[in-house]
């Protein structure tokens, strides 16, 4: 497995091995966010085709009670492994270490992750890997469907955070 930041070209085949909900591709609005300068989005590939992905949200999270409660926290976002068979070899890992990677070459001591609080194996990962909670809130995001139309969710997470010395 190789980890890489995504190029221009990597987008297309994110979409094409890992599928963004809704018509509006999520992975070109993290690399979108990338070419601004507010993250890094990175790439697990294995055997030339992605396989994982995780952005590092310099910008941090966007809930205001997370902002308010650790300003300036950087934010590692949008875990995810595909095919789900690839789950639990490491990748999810090795992804989160390379995000912790960028931000202590940045001089950062510290970085969150948000987790959803219906999804407990992802939690046991990030308690595993040193993270603890900070406070739960609401992550509020939206997603344009197939139909054009605009669809909001709520998710209740837990923000957890861990100091990278």
């Amino acid at each position: 497995m190789e980890i890489t930041v995504c190029g221009p070209a990597d987008v297309a085949l994110l979409d094409r091995h890992i599928a963004s909900p809704g018509a509006l591709s999520f992975h070109a609005r993290r690399f979108a966010r990338q070419q601004r300068g507010e993250s890094t989005y990175l790439v697990a590939w294995l055997e030339g085709r992605p396989v994982g992905h995780v952005e590092m949200r310099w910008i941090g999270c966007d809930a205001p009670a997370v902002r308010t409660a650790r300003p300036g926290c950087p934010e590692i976002n949008g875990l995810g492994v595909w095919p789900e068979e690839l789950r639990s070899r490491g990748i999810g890992t090795a992804l989160v270490q390379a995000a912790e990677t960028l931000a202590r070459e940045r001089g950062i001591t510290v970085v969150g992750i948000g987790v959803a609080k219906d999804n407990p194996r992802a939690a046991a990962l990030y308690a595993r890997l040193g993270y603890e909670p900070l406070l739960d809130y609401h992550d509020r995001w939206s997603y344009e469907g197939p139909d054009g139309a605009l669809h909001d969710w709520v998710d209740a997470c837990t923000f957890l955070v861990k100091d990278l010395f």
